[in-house]
């Protein structure tokens, strides 16, 4: 990890906990601090305190992190590290325990010679979750004795004081905390979304070793992560659905310029490219400069390793960053001092310094391993021109479809029944599947704000295919041409022709598989249309009820069971029909439950960014040649699914 690179020799005591602002912001603009009072802020809560924990072991003095969500919802993060301080920090007059836990951006962040490196962007963690939680204790650990404070909604009931004896050998900090529910719009905590947040820190910080516990269960369930290869081993998890092109993760490692790099990388044999970059441990889902440095150390090591080795000759093109990056999966970790971020959001590297350091040590590195591994090279080049081949040939495909178009004015596919509004605002597509579905839907839609674009039989699975055969799909061309955008590098959304993308399948195994089939391909190669939120499904319902020429609609078997406690009586009258397909419903049933925006149930698709990782993970999984990982997949979530038609 090269604490070594980290340590400060500075001191780490009361006076280098320095204070900045007072608390009454945090819990009038939550948002500010945390992103979001829904589940997500409540689980950024659990990261806040992780990460202080996490610069103990960057600085080398925390090797263990156990993180426990408790029976009542409450956490509890405890460290192996120095604990923070407890004596008097002069400016505050009062314990720097307190402090840290009261006085927003009060930490050894700031300068004040506690930390070389931090994990959290603010150093508001500590003080923001106490803000927010109904109560909160501490218990610091040092030089055999145990202090203690404890808080409600971040005022400290009394002093910082002193509540037993421990071994002489203990040390670190332990943490409970109950987020408020008056805040949070819930507050019961996923074992699953903290459980990958915390693989991943394990995975950038070498050799720590970080326990998760849930309580609430019977048994406990718990997972410990602890990776000795870091981000190395980070890159084999990634590709544990695909099939790797050479055995050996690639890795570089060092400092320039007081930034510290890491970057692990490995081909894959699928067309798609994995890159996750990171800051101090914190995600940066849009890379920044650490990203663009490791980018054209790539293209330019590469293009010379095959130019001079003679398996690109000197007439042919140089190979681009997207032919050499078809397949790869590779993690960039940097560690520096300020970071400084930019784009609206935030996650967006822009110190120049960190540009020059991952591109030096990357080019350096990486042109000593393809000399002393040429088979791996020369799998890798030859991947790279097989790419180059088929990009050529998808843009010969494009532009072919572009002129095309230019003279035919806009071809829409034929199937397409589009609406007769043109203003995308007020426009929306239904996406069916099969022509009987697309026949009701036809006749059952809005016609001025509704287009329908039936597809037959299953879509091309873009997680096995190359660029070229993606633009040779009718089904996925008549999808190009009616969303207007365009895909991959000629995408851009003011093209867009509908405001809502709505997919629109069967509530059975296979109307599934299609639905996961449209998303993985509107993941790879449209993924703005998900962020920003056009992307929907549909909710046909599983049940209709019949009882006395009324009918009733239900969604769930749940619904089912609510209606015919409450409204309709469980009686011989009822008539209860169990839908297979969308070809089942009349028009008119297909408009009042799945079609008409005032009564139909929509789930807009999103993604979230932080877990990047995970979603790659969940689709190459699924879709991608290996059966092991899908099995196991499909057995660890089986609990959780609903209405299975086998």
């Amino acid at each position: 990890m090269g604490a070594e690179n980290m340590e400060t020799g500075n001191e780490y005591g009361a006076d280098q906990i320095q204070i900045l602002e007072g608390l009454e912001a945090v819990r009038k603009r939550p948002g500010m601090y945390i992103g979001s009072t829904s589940a997500r802020g409540l689980h950024h809560l659990v990261y806040e305190i992780v990460d202080n924990a996490v610069d103990e072991a960057l600085a080398g003095y925390c090797k263990n992190i156990y993180v426990s969500i408790n029976e009542n919802n409450s956490i509890t993060v405890e460290d192996d590290g120095r604990g923070i301080p407890v004596d008097i920090n002069h400016k505050a007059g009062k314990s720097a325990l307190e402090v840290v836990y009261t006085v927003l951006h009060a930490g050894g962040k700031f300068g004040g010679g506690g930390y070389k490196v931090s994990g959290g962007l603010h150093g508001v963690g500590a003080s923001v979750v106490n803000a927010l939680s109904k109560n909160l204790c501490v218990e610091v650990y040092k030089e055999g004795k145990v202090y203690f404070q404890s808080y409600k909604i971040g005022k400290p009931d009394e002093d910082v004081k002193i509540i037993g004896n421990c071994e002489k050998e203990k040390h670190g900090t332990k943490v409970t905390f109950l987020p408020d529910d008056t805040i949070f719009e819930e507050t019961i905590y996923d074992y699953d979304t903290l459980k990958q947040r915390l693989r991943e820190t394990a995975f950038l910080t070498k050799g720590l070793r970080i326990t998760l516990t849930d309580k609430r269960e019977n048994p406990e369930r718990t997972h410990e992560f602890h990776y000795a290869g870091g981000i190395k081993e980070f890159v084999t998890y990634l590709n544990k659905s695909k099939e790797a092109l050479y055995q050996n993760v690639i890795y570089c490692e060092g400092s320039k310029d007081n930034v510290y790099v890491e970057v692990a990388m490995q081909h894959n044999d699928s067309y798609n490219e994995l890159t996750l970059s990171f800051v101090n441990n914190i995600i940066t889902p849009e890379g920044g400069t650490h990203l663009a440095g490791f980018r054209n150390a790539l293209t330019k090591t590469f293009n010379a390793y095959a130019r001079a080795n003679k398996l690109l000759k000197d007439t042919e093109p140089a190979l681009s960053g997207d032919d050499i990056r078809e397949g790869l999966t590779a993690v960039i970790s940097v560690k520096i001092e300020e970071p400084q971020f930019e784009g609206q959001t935030k996650q967006k590297l822009g110190n120049s310094e960190a540009r020059g350091a991952v591109d030096s040590i990357v080019s350096e590195q990486l042109t000593y391993f393809l000399e002393q591994n040429p088979t791996v090279a020369k799998t890798i080049c030859e991947k790279s021109m097989l790419a180059q081949r088929a990009r050529e040939a998808a843009r010969k495909a494009r532009d072919l479809t572009r002129r095309k178009t230019a003279l035919e004015g806009m071809a829409l596919p034929g199937k397409l029944a589009d609406c007769s509004d043109k203003d995308p605002k007020n426009c929306e597509i239904f996406i069916v599947e099969g022509d009987s579905a697309g026949g009701s839907a036809k006749t059952a839609r809005s016609r001025a704000t509704q287009a329908i674009l039936p597809l037959r039989g299953k879509i091309l699975n873009v997680e096995k295919a190359r660029l070229d055969k993606i633009y040779g799909n009718a089904e996925i061309k008549a999808m190009i041409t009616a969303f207007g955008t365009g895909i991959h590098d000629d995408f851009d959304i003011t093209k867009l022709r509908y405001d809502k993308i709505i997919i629109m399948t069967d509530a059975d195994v296979d109307g599934a598989h299609i639905s996961t089939l449209m998303l993985t391909f509107l993941y790879r190669f449209m993924p703005e249309l998900i962020r920003q939120g056009h992307v929907y499904l549909a909710t046909p319902p599983l049940y209709k009820i019949e009882k006395n020429k009324n009918v009733w609609y239900a969604y769930s078997d749940e619904e089912l069971n609510k209606l015919l406690e409450e409204e309709v009586g469980r009686d011989g009258n009822n008539k209860i029909q169990r839908y297979k397909g969308l070809g089942e419903m009349d028009a008119e049933q297909l408009w009042e439950t799945t079609m008409d925006p005032e009564r139909r149930i929509l789930k807009r698709v999103m993604i979230d960014e932080e877990n990047a990782s995970e979603i790659d993970i969940t689709f190459t999984t699924l879709m991608g040649d290996k059966v092991e990982p899908r099995r196991e997949f499909i057995e660890e979530n089986a609990k959780y699914v609903q209405n299975l038609d086998v």
